[in-house]
């Protein structure tokens, strides 16, 4: 009898001491956190819903999201200490580090980026653009990196044959722009290009199909990721889990595609949907292959950028510690 109850209190004293640290986890304060968002789309999507689900909350953050107008001045942001993580342009990021800058790519969201250049009905070939406006989110980011390279690649000067405009960091300013005629053609990302297709302008040419581009990168400073590696890890276990709950659980995405970019065309947000949604990788490693391109890119300015390697602009051991230790697997079992 005597056994009997010294067992059942060591059961109960057990039992409330995980109850005492479940309830002290739960109160522990959340660790503030500046996540940027360089352009409100599909791309940057995950980053709201994940805010909206409350899976930094989950994982012991303080999310404040922060918009800011293209890679360029999130990158900037983000170096001076302003952002601890923001999506960048791998050129940009490429090209800061060279410049002195210790930004690292932690992971490749996506294996190609969905983009696409809308033009007038009269513009009919790559030719045509000479002489013509382009509206891009803003200087250095990635829709400016886009048409530059692809424009390039059709035998244009970017430099001397296009006039790149800045004219807002989401879509519907950058088509609105176009259909108010202060740019002949603009780079979009899907709704985007749907939205301007509807108005009667056509696509000259499709991003993805031009260049083998890794997209939405995650991207952090080592020097942040030494000063509290649990944070920026915290941040990719409420982002992974963010692309998993936006795959799995199609009415809670459109219903924040809908409030993220104020859209009310079912139509629209149900293709954003279907496209984005297979999109998104659940093990998001850094496409090392994938960033040739970036570095024929920067190439044009840095030609020194062919003494180094991929790997030393990124840091997998994020994907890699939640891939290995199941925690990414066990995302999609539920």
């Amino acid at each position: 009898m005597a056994r009997s109850k010294s067992r059942f209190a060591l059961a109960l004293l057990t039992s409330l001491l995980a109850a005492a640290s479940a309830a002290d986890a739960q109160n522990k304060p959340l660790k503030k956190i500046h996540v940027g968002v360089p352009s409100v789309g599909m791309g940057n999507i995950i980053i709201f819903v994940t805010k909206e689900a409350r899976l930094f909350e989950k994982y012991g953050l303080d999310a404040e999201v922060i918009t800011v107008m293209g890679s360029g001045i999130g990158s900037k942001a983000l170096i001076s200490g302003n952002l601890d993580v923001i999506p960048i342009a791998t050129p940009t990021v490429i090209a800061a580090d060279l410049a002195g800058a210790d930004m690292a790519i932690l992971a490749h969201t996506m294996p190609a980026v969905v983009h696409a250049l809308m033009v007038r009905p009269d513009i009919k070939r790559p030719e045509d653009l000479k002489g013509k406006k382009i509206g891009v989110s803003s200087l250095g980011s990635l829709t400016d990196f886009l048409v530059r390279s692809i424009a390039k690649k059709k035998g244009l000067n970017p430099d001397r044959d296009i006039t790149l405009i800045t004219t807002g960091g989401s879509d519907t300013e950058r088509v609105m722009a176009l259909k108010a005629g202060a740019v002949d053609a603009t780079a979009v990302s899907h709704p985007g290009y749907g939205m301007a297709q509807r108005m009667g302008f056509h696509m000259l040419w499709d991003s993805a199909k031009e260049l083998d581009y890794p997209w939405m990168e995650i991207t952090s400073r080592r020097a942040a990721i030494k000063a509290d590696r649990d944070v920026i890890m915290n941040y990719m276990k409420a982002h992974l889990e963010g692309i998993a709950l936006f795959k799995r659980d199609r009415n809670f995405g459109i219903k924040v595609i809908k409030k993220t970019l104020k859209m009310t065309d079912d139509e629209l947000v149900n293709e954003s949907y279907d496209i984005f949604s297979k999109m998104f990788i659940p093990a998001p490693y850094p496409n090392h292959p994938g960033m040739k391109i970036s570095f024929e890119y920067v190439a044009m300015t840095r030609s020194d950028v062919w003494n180094h390697k991929p790997e030393e602009f990124t840091d997998p051991s994020f994907v890699a510690e939640l891939d290995k230790s199941g925690f990414i697997k066990s995302l999609y079992a539920k």
